[in-house]
């Protein structure tokens, strides 16, 4: 890669997976585009976008914060969240300001603008929409779960995940982005209510799969109560590929490290175990299959190594 052409990434997603990553690759000469999921309901953001009819800002922040470049005391004090007052219990500070900027311009995208020039962002964060979302989900017994917070709790397996209303424009930039991309990298981040309601958004899930560009995607180390049960590396593609009618990934990285008996027993209380990679049902998707150890641990919770992820990708955009 020369200087003179900068790498252009687009990764999708949003959780705590998005965030972890952006981390290391902002390290990186690339141009990163972030696509962020506005289908969260939850905690402060579900307050947040229910009292004041906003697009839900607590992915948004996490990615913003990741791709800041600004003191670490700022940084802080905008991923700072109240744990006192009535009102304020629960809130991040960063939620509350994009919430104030975003009734100040009226517009959600803006506000984010102007947040990335306050916190020196590296890069572009685009929600998937500039409105909210609700993400709905078909069980495999037909009944319908509404609400991105309600789908892990149902106890039913998930047939199908869409989106309410059906047909929800994204931001042009989203599209630019996905159609000059070098490289466009998928999670790591739940599959049905991180990944899949980025792709489920009018056009952006049509224009991944007509992309020239490289397409990776991360899969999960864990599986999850409630969304991926008992899954495979393959069952993650598999629902990628029914959910957007066609086959699009190029490479899947997967680790291969082993997970601490005493993690897994944590991980055991909450229905979850490491994800089994089936190399032959993987084969079979004609994928370039990245095998490593990816994975670091903190308070005794897995998360993907932010550093060896930038490492691999940066190897394997240098390559392609």
């Amino acid at each position: 890669m020369t200087n003179k052409h900068k790498g252009k990434l687009v990764i999708i997603g949003g959780g705590t997976g998005l965030s972890v990553l952006l981390r290391g690759l902002k390290q990186y000469p690339f141009d990163i585009t972030a696509i962020v999921t506005v289908a969260d309901d939850g905690g402060s953001s579900g307050r947040l976008r229910n009292e004041l009819n906003i697009p839900p800002p607590g992915d948004v922040r996490n990615v913003l914060a990741a791709l800041s470049d600004v003191e670490p005391l700022v940084e802080e004090l905008f991923q700072h969240r109240f744990n006192k007052g009535n009102n304020l219990t629960g809130h991040s500070l960063g939620n509350l300001i994009l919430a104030a900027m975003t009734n100040i311009t009226g517009d959600f995208m803006h506000a984010i603008r102007e947040m990335s020039k306050v916190l020196n962002v590296r890069g572009r964060v685009l929600p998937a929409a500039n409105r909210s979302v609700i993400l709905n989900a078909e069980m495999e017994d037909g009944t319908i779960v509404s609400g991105e917070s309600k789908i892990p709790y149902s106890g039913k397996r998930i047939k199908r995940v869409f989106l309410s209303p059906e047909h929800v424009e994204p931001l042009p930039e989203s599209i630019e982005a996905i159609r000059e991309a070098d490289m466009i990298i998928l999670g790591p981040g739940s599959l049905y209510t991180s990944i899949l309601p980025n792709l489920l958004v009018s056009n952006i899930g049509q224009e991944v799969c007509r992309s020239k560009g490289k397409k990776v995607y991360i899969c999960n180390v864990m599986t999850q109560a409630g969304e991926t049960l008992q899954f495979t590396a393959s069952d993650h593609i598999k629902a990628l590929y029914q959910h957007m009618k066609c086959t699009f990934i190029d490479t899947v990285i997967v680790n291969n490290a082993e997970v601490p008996d005493s993690i897994k027993e944590r991980y055991a209380e909450e229905k979850a175990e490491p994800v089994q990679v089936d190399m032959e049902a993987l084969k079979q998707f004609g994928v370039n299959i990245i095998q490593d150890d990816i994975i670091s641990f903190e308070n005794q919770v897995i998360r993907h190594n932010t550093k060896k992820m930038a490492s691999i990708l940066y190897e394997l955009f240098s390559h392609s």
